[in-house]
């Protein structure tokens, strides 16, 4: 039996990390398992950026201008193919492993696997609102913190089959603060673990 705290946290929305998925499905586990498709962790330090720095006003402003921007592109994209795959009930035909990597990608693919088999797909979209809270980029792997306000009153369970609606409970959240980090990856941002927390916004 689920207690009550651990409940609310997976009646919030199906936005992130298994919650009303899992809640709406009453599954007892909502990880999934490592993906053999799931490029590996950087052995080495990342490929460096290119791009010579930009004399923007923004910029002399805020050195890591770039790299914010970089982050939160990462982060939206993410959840834009997120969206994508939950629409279907797959990821194929998303490009969620180009945003999502190590953590992040598994439990969205679990997700993705765990309404597959119920039958259900997500229609609509959640409404983010996010900010950079930090970004270090002097280290072997440079990483970023992301910081949400993620509202999922818009994005709705229904049966694949007939597009009737799933119920859930009202009490459950559905806008809450959700955590994210970033990684540089060879290169490029990804995200590597999304966080949602049992707090409103």
């Amino acid at each position: 039996m689920i207690d009550r705290a651990h409940h609310s946290v997976r009646l919030r929305g199906i936005a992130a990390a298994s919650i009303a998925l899992c809640a709406a499905m009453a599954l007892t586990a909502c990880g999934g398992s490592e993906s053999t498709d799931n490029p590996a962790s950087p052995s080495s330090t990342p490929a460096q950026s290119s791009v010579a720095p930009s004399t923007s006003a923004s910029e002399s402003e805020d050195p890591q201008a770039a790299h914010k921007h970089a982050v939160l592109q990462a982060y939206n994209r993410f959840w834009e193919e997120k969206v994508k795959a939950y629409a279907k009930a797959s990821v194929q035909g998303t490009d969620l492993k180009k945003y999502a990597v190590a953590e992040a990608f598994t439990t969205a693919e679990s997700e993705v696997q765990a309404l597959k088999a119920k039958g259900l797909v997500a229609t609509g979209k959640p409404d983010l609102a996010p900010e950079v809270t930090s970004v270090e980029t002097n280290r072997k792997v440079p990483k970023g913190t992301i910081s949400d306000c993620t509202d999922v009153s818009d994005w709705t369970l229904v049966q694949q089959s007939s597009g009737a609606e799933v119920t859930l409970p009202d009490s459950r959240l559905t806008k809450y603060v959700t955590k994210a980090v970033a990684e540089k990856w060879y290169g490029r941002w990804v995200i590597v673990k999304v966080t949602p927390e049992d707090r409103s916004c």
